[in-house]
């Protein structure tokens, strides 16, 4: 029999939402995935019209994600819905997977995974008594050459891990907000993005991406969040430094008030005996660099790359590739993982799951508590 596109309900990401978007151009750029329903919107009429604009069939632009969730569930099996894939803000992540979850459908969610880290423990009880597969979008892990870090660690090309240093700065959020900036409002409202803005939004990552390419845990930490612009409950900026479980240190500094600057993640990881580092905005290079012997450039799509890195390489060298490829990376594995379904990959990654889910809300709660503390170093607790 032949193999038939997975089938992808949105839940969230309607008209003048950006990551929305960002996640239906991922999941369809390999032609394994199709959107064949949503309820993208909590306005029915903005659902509709959000509908309308994808080519999507008016019956399954649904209300709610309750109805969408049901109305799905009573459909054909080859005519169904596979997956649900969630991008609300991060107040409604919890509620919709869950319930996602529990009427028998997979599901991928954009970060954070939950509005608390309390909400995320439960979350993985419900997909482990569930079966189903769960999956979350921490971008970065899809970029070709930051797969091939990670091999390079792990195979000891650059020797023990000393020293990990991450950062991510951004200029959005200088001035005060413009209550009209949709993506502005609903992270810088606690209602909406939880205990923490900079950090919550932006900073996970960079802890994710410390512990994905070093191969260790953040184990202890001590952070300063600052809220720069008056009048803000939440962090726009902040700095963390912590400790590894392998021994290393690291520093970590987010920020959404840097003005000038764009999406400017970059990490650098030190060994006993070469370090690397990768930089978001030029992301087809690697440096591998040394103190006895030149510097090398490692380049995507050039010259003996590891397995992961050559299977998330789309193009030949020195076609850029980027930001849109990553999250396409991330939905093709997690196809890969529900045609495998019940059984796992063999020999592949599997994209961040439950467990990441767990840690990245933990750094989050552990960071804002770090700074509210006159304590200098806490223990990383989940």
């Amino acid at each position: 029999m032949a193999l038939q596109k997975l089938r992808m309900g949105m839940v969230g990401g309607g008209e003048g939402a950006f990551i929305g978007n960002v996640h239906r151009m991922g999941a369809n750029l390999d032609g394994q995935i199709e959107l064949v329903c949503g309820a993208f919107s909590s306005d029915p009429a903005k659902t509709k019209r959000s509908g309308e604009s994808l080519f999507l069939a008016p019956e399954r632009c649904y209300p709610n994600y309750i109805s969408m969730l049901k109305k799905e569930q009573a459909l054909p099996a080859n005519q169904r819905m596979d997956f649900v894939s969630i991008v609300t803000p991060n107040h409604l992540h919890f509620d919709v997977a869950k319930a996602a979850l529990e009427h028998g459908f997979h599901v991928i969610c954009d970060k954070p995974a939950t509005f608390t880290l309390q909400e995320a423990k439960h979350l993985q009880q419900v997909v482990n008594s569930t079966g189903k597969l769960y999956g979350l979008t921490h971008t970065y892990t899809g970029y070709p050459l930051v797969k091939e870090a990670k091999h390079l660690v792990a195979t000891g090309k650059i020797g023990k891990v000393v020293k990990v240093v991450a950062q991510y700065s951004q200029g959005w959020l200088a001035a005060c907000e413009d209550n009209s900036n949709k993506q502005a409002a609903w992270r810088l409202d606690p209602a909406q993005a939880g205990i923490s803005c900079c950090m919550g939004d932006i900073g996970v990552h960079a802890a994710n991406l410390m512990e994905y390419i070093s191969g260790q845990n953040i184990t202890d930490l001590c952070a300063d969040l600052t809220t720069t612009v008056s009048g803000r409950e939440l962090d726009d900026d902040g700095t963390v430094i912590v400790k590894f479980s392998g021994g290393a240190k690291g520093v970590l500094t987010s920020s959404q008030i840097s003005v000038g600057d764009e999406n400017g993640l970059a990490i650098s990881v030190y060994g006993e005996t070469a370090s690397l580092t990768w930089r978001q905005e030029e992301p087809n290079t690697l440096w591998l660099k040394f103190n006895d012997q030149a510097t090398q450039m490692i380049r995507t799509g050039v010259g003996d790359l590891c397995d992961e890195a050559t299977a998330a390489t789309r193009t030949p060298a020195g076609h850029p590739e980027g930001y849109l490829e990553a999250f396409a990376n991330l939905y093709s594995r997690f196809a890969e993982q529900i045609r495998a379904y019940p059984n796992e990959l063999t020999n592949k990654e599997a994209i961040p799951g439950i467990d990441d889910a767990i840690r990245g809300m933990a750094f989050i709660e552990n960071a804002v508590a770090a700074s509210n503390s006159t304590t200098k170093w806490h223990k990383f607790t989940l």
